[in-house]
């Protein structure tokens, strides 16, 4: 059921509806009918109307269909009106993405984000719903007097929300370390809406094994993996998780953990799957997302995935015409893969300076800290000193000479 408002196009609410479907079938459901209702706003009662209620449970009894999806969020009291009117069951848009990542969750890191999104998601919808919580406040004792069951519960979910929210500010703290341990190697991260083949591509690229499915959500987990390129260059790209329309907010904040790899990234592949219809729409709808985890403005390349899939090249043509310097794959043929490699070294050469240093005999330490942060191309050993061309980055670069080390400019 998606309903259409004045600030919304019945054409943005059907395609909202597509994907709805799709995430629908992801949770293992099948669709048996559909409804878009266009409204100057929106019913407080029951989000739609009576009338529009009683045409779903008609149609719901012809089909025996036993849930109603709502594009749109509901507040607890429209959910529980419009249950009570049609006897069947009511979610939401954020319940059934919630209800998908639940199922995909495979990591400790991935399990506590989607229940952190899960309990911010309840907890202002609790109706003595979380009786079986008390264990998480340590039983006897942990009431005071007086308190209802439905405050006991509250602080209860709070009191493990503010215990999720701490274990992963200690993950993020953790990657932090570990990207700085990666030295100053450019990180690469896949981005893009959901299903569009970033793991696919990640797999082919890097030899990983991460997980695929033409499902939408396939991945929660970032993963990340060393690739070796051509010139002595090397890259750290990562798979992320996908982007959908209507993201919700918390969603985002408690995959913050994940999302963080976007915004720490160097350089963006933003993976469009060309297959799809309209796939500049959703090329929208995923910078959107990239701008709200404020990964805006960073060095992007598109490349338009599952070319194998297209079967006019006016549309291949059209949209290399629109997008110079777009790059076409498909990752199940292995089609366009060199051209994704070119486009990573071509970012890495202009993030580098190859600079000429002179050290004397005895300053071991410096020629230590070059080898850690660069890579060093050749070393001549003279009677009084000892000169390098070292390949660095160009932060590590204006580092090393804002501390005298490297005093010669780029060569």
């Amino acid at each position: 059921m998606g309903v259409s408002l004045p600030n919304t196009s019945v054409e943005d609410e059907h395609e909202s509806l597509d994907e709805l479907a799709q995430l629908a079938r992801t949770a293992g459901a099948t669709v048996a009918d559909r409804f878009v209702q266009n409204r100057t706003r929106i019913d407080g009662k029951t989000y739609v109307g009576s009338g529009m209620i009683e045409r779903i449970k008609r149609a719901a009894d012809v089909h025996e269909a036993n849930l109603i999806i709502f594009d749109n969020d509901l507040r607890p009291s429209q959910g529980r009106e419009i249950e009570q009117i049609s006897e069947i069951k009511v979610i939401d848009r954020t319940e059934l993405i919630l209800d998908i990542f639940a199922r995909r969750a495979q990591t400790k890191v991935a399990r506590a984000q989607v229940e952190l999104a899960q309990l911010e998601y309840e907890l202002p919808r609790l109706r003595r719903l979380w009786d079986h919580l008390e264990r998480l406040g340590g039983g006897i004792g942990t009431r005071g007097p007086g308190e209802t069951q439905l405050e006991s519960d509250r602080r209860l979910v709070r009191q493990r929300v503010k215990i999720l929210k701490k274990r992963l500010k200690d993950v993020e703290v953790d990657r932090a370390v570990q990207r700085k341990r990666r030295g100053s190697m450019p990180r690469v991260a896949l981005v893009g809406y959901t299903n569009a083949g970033k793991s696919s591509l990640m797999n082919v690229l890097s030899g990983a094994d991460t997980f695929t499915e033409d499902l939408l959500f396939a991945t929660l987990d970032a993963t990340t993996r060393r690739i070796d390129l051509h010139g002595g260059h090397a890259a750290l790209l990562t798979d992320t998780v996908g982007f959908i329309k209507k993201l919700p907010h918390h969603l985002v904040n408690s995959f913050h953990a994940t999302l963080e790899e976007v915004a720490d990234a160097d350089f963006l592949l933003h993976v469009v799957d060309v297959s799809r219809p309209n796939c500049e729409r959703y090329m929208e709808l995923a910078e959107n997302v990239i701008t709200d985890i404020g990964a805006r403005g960073k060095p992007t390349r598109i490349v338009f995935n599952k070319i194998d899939r297209v079967r006019e090249d006016a549309e291949i043509d059209r949209l290399g015409r629109k997008y110079p310097g777009a790059i076409f794959t498909s990752a199940t043929e292995e089609q366009g893969l060199d051209e994704v490699k070119e486009a990573i070294v071509a970012f890495v050469e202009s993030q580098e300076e190859i600079v000429e240093v002179t050290l004397s005999h005895e300053d071991g330490r410096t020629m230590a800290l070059l080898h850690e942060v660069g890579e060093v191309l050749s070393r001549e050993v003279g009677d009084e000193s000892i000169a390098m061309r070292v390949r660095l980055s160009k932060p590590e670069a204006a580092r090393l000479r804002k501390m005298g080390v490297v005093e010669s400019r780029a060569v």
